[in-house]
């Protein structure tokens, strides 16, 4: 039986600085996934209460934008193993140039690294295999064309159907 695990990535949702509430797309993404992971910067716990209800799992982590109520209930690094791969979250990675090499010398013991903060859209491997993805921001596209949130599956321990959804 191979494993086929459905997962949302998203990040940096800034309810309600940025935005009212989370985007009705991205809700309804949260129903058909397996797993919703958000790398942080939630800065209301009440969306936090709201994807921990209707997420069948989250792993998630907080950010620089959350406060203590926040930081009591997430941890500042999260693992997971999810259909074969190991998976950390993280909100920070630092600048772009060098990222790769820091990430990959920081989580070594990592398949898949997902990470925020940038609200940029981002799909690299690091040399020795890390693969490193940023979801953007689903309410705040800073310099970015869009506001953005990935899918991805996790099909017999691979990465399978990576995308990335634009949000108008």
């Amino acid at each position: 039986m191979s494993d086929d695990v459905r997962l949302l990535l998203t990040s940096d949702t800034h309810v309600p600085k940025r935005a009212r509430h989370l985007p009705a797309a991205l809700l309804d993404a949260v129903e058909r996934a397996d797993v919703v992971v958000h790398a942080g910067d939630w800065v209301d716990a009440a969306t936090l209460d709201l994807l921990e209800t209707r997420a069948r799992r989250l792993l998630a982590v907080h950010g620089n934008n959350d406060g203590p109520e926040l930081r009591a209930r997430l941890p500042e690094v999260a693992r997971a193993e999810l259909g074969g791969l190991r998976f950390g979250v993280v909100h920070e990675t630092g600048p772009a140039q060098g990222r790769e090499r820091r990430c990959a010398a920081r989580f070594p013991d990592l398949d898949v690294l997902v990470f925020g903060h940038s609200h940029i859209p981002w799909d690299t491997t690091a040399p020795g295999g890390l693969r490193l993805l940023n979801p953007g921001s689903p309410t705040d596209r800073r310099r970015q064309p869009h506001r953005t949130y990935m899918t991805v599956r996790v099909v017999d321990g691979r990465l399978a159907d990576l995308r990335v959804h634009r949000l108008d």
